[in-house]
């Protein structure tokens, strides 16, 4: 027998809210310890104390434990996380200025400028990042300015293509040919009637990228091409870590959970942010 009625519907799915506090404590929590450490009672993350090398986490007032030169866990995961913090947040910026500008170049002005632009966007997105950076690094060095530069110019081509597709919507609108027949420029269109309209998808852009960064920053130092100890980073911490592993799993563990506390923080958010803001990305 067949019996007809009403379908049972499935229950919808429940959709967790707090991903944009969570990730913001996150955030926080790494933060406010990395920008406090030099106020803490914590020992100098570069001062050497041979007799107590391999302590483990909680022992004589290490509560991370020590290196193999019996310097103090935590005192050097907060210092190299205040240090990989200030290149990615740099670099960043340096990555969405690029980018915005010739993504609005090229969103407005049409014709070979757009085409220019995106050829350089596609030979850029091409070459692998990790490739580029250690090949510049092996030819220049790898000093903190270097990083911070070559980490900015091979990431602006996301930005450029989000500020593209959104220029291309908003040069269309009425209020931009208000503005031309009214012998605006196009600078003054595009700093002050283009740009305040990019500003949240750029933000929202920003903290989905900013994990990108902090990945391959944390990459660069641990193939140790990054910044050179003794002056620790996420990176280095971990690349000089994997030696002793078998001996002191703390000295990988600690710096992989900071990474991962920083990388889980700002996708959260930058979820929360995308949901927001109903931004599309694309």
């Amino acid at each position: 027998m067949i019996f007809t009625g009403r379908k049972r519907s499935r229950p919808a799915r429940r959709r967790f809210h707090g991903d944009g506090v969570v990730g913001g404590v996150l955030i926080a929590v790494v933060i406010i310890g990395a920008l406090l450490a030099p106020w803490l009672p914590l020992p100098d993350p570069l001062t050497n104390n041979l007799v107590a090398m391999f302590q483990p986490p909680g022992s004589d007032g290490h509560l991370l434990g020590t290196d193999q030169l019996g310097r103090d866990l935590l005192a050097r995961i907060l210092s190299g996380a205040r240090l990989s913090l200030m290149v990615v947040l740099i670099a960043a910026a340096i990555a969405a200025v690029i980018g915005t500008l010739l993504g609005m170049l090229a969103g407005y002005l049409g014709g070979w400028v757009d085409a220019l632009i995106m050829r350089l966007m596609d030979i850029q997105l091409a070459v692998p990042f990790i490739l580029l950076i250690l090949l510049v690094m092996a030819l220049f060095g790898t000093t903190l300015s270097n990083i911070i530069v070559i980490m900015g110019v091979t990431s602006w081509a996301i930005y450029a293509r989000v500020a593209r597709a959104k220029t291309l919507d908003i040069r269309e609108l009425e209020y931009i040919d208000a503005v031309k027949a009214m012998g605006f420029s196009t600078p003054r269109i595009l700093l002050r009637h283009v740009l305040p309209n990019l500003a949240t998808p750029l933000v929202v852009l920003l903290t989905l990228d900013i994990p990108r960064l902090i990945v391959l920053e944390a990459s660069i130092g641990f193939l140790g091409m990054g910044i050179q100890p003794p002056t620790p980073t996420l990176g280095n911490l971990i690349g000089e870590g994997r030696s002793y592993m078998l001996l002191a799993q703390w000295l990988v563990f600690w710096p992989g959970v900071v990474i991962a506390m920083l990388v889980i923080g700002c996708n959260l958010l930058g979820d929360h942010l995308l949901r927001k803001t109903h931004t599309r990305l694309d």
